[in-house]
């Protein structure tokens, strides 16, 4: 399965504005034969702290925008949205929306706030993690901070081929950005999709350092530092199971 991850700017707290600017990238992805486009962490908004004036209903226009350019292009297209469940918490969550041809098709609620960062404060946990097939590829999303937390990654490896994480991971840290994508990849013999965003928003700097690593720990597609771009790379079933079945080290985990 092609991916096109997308390194983008994000214009703070202007969906509308930001649904116009990814259009044209997703249906360019589409034509250069991607079957899932991946956005960054809050890619409508920008990470904003101001959840009681950002985050939209379950069904608002930012996972509408999402469900619309998978259905107009028949593909899938996912990244994080603030959603205000009432029916979940009183506090939003910064959820990971995957769209298909069809509607929606998943959400995954990100498990570990940014207390660092006050995230805690103004978004709730979520508490289900999740793995999804997309045409044929095992998926298991994360958002941003999970990427610090390995065990959340170990415990579902045996169902997965491809992790995707999308983030706002801010400049003065992307040595540990790239690193712990690469860490992650190897210790679970899978892909790792890292998905981060460039420019600035909310007085933070980001450089992006997006990245496709396969399960050996290869970085296979790697986007240029601070610039908008779209990477391509092909998630190869075939040679997760290759490198699971030379090196069956899952099978020695406790």
């Amino acid at each position: 399965m092609k991916i096109a991850a997308v390194q983008h700017d994000i214009v703070w707290e202007d969906p509308e504005a930001n649904f116009e600017r990814l259009a044209p990238t997703v249906a360019q992805a589409a034509a250069e034969g991607a079957r899932l486009v991946v956005l960054a962490e809050m890619y409508s908004t920008g990470f904003s702290m101001a959840s009681h004036r950002v985050a939209e209903e379950p069904d608002g226009p930012s996972v509408g925008f999402l469900a619309d350019r998978a259905a107009a292009h028949d593909l899938w297209v996912c990244g994080s949205v603030p959603v205000l469940d009432p029916s979940k918490a009183d506090l939003p969550f910064n959820r990971f929306v995957l769209a298909g041809p069809d509607g929606v098709a998943a959400i995954y609620d990100k498990i570990h706030p940014f207390t660092y960062g006050g995230e805690h404060e103004h978004y709730c946990a979520g508490t289900e993690r999740l793995t999804i097939a997309v045409e044929g590829v095992r998926i298991t999303p994360f958002v941003c901070y999970d990427l610090r937390f390995s065990d959340e990654f170990w415990s579902l490896a045996h169902h997965t081929d491809c992790y995707v994480v999308v983030a706002s991971w801010p400049a003065p840290r992307r040595a540990h950005w790239s690193a712990l994508l690469a860490a992650r990849a190897i210790e679970n013999q899978a892909y790792v999709v890292g998905v981060n965003r460039v420019g600035t928003g909310g007085g933070v700097r980001y450089l992006g350092d997006s990245a496709v690593v396969d399960p050996f720990g290869v970085e296979v597609a790697g986007a240029p530092e601070g610039q908008e771009a779209v990477l391509y790379a092909d998630i190869d079933l075939e040679k997760v199971q290759k490198i699971r079945t030379r090196f069956p080290f899952l099978n020695d985990r406790r």
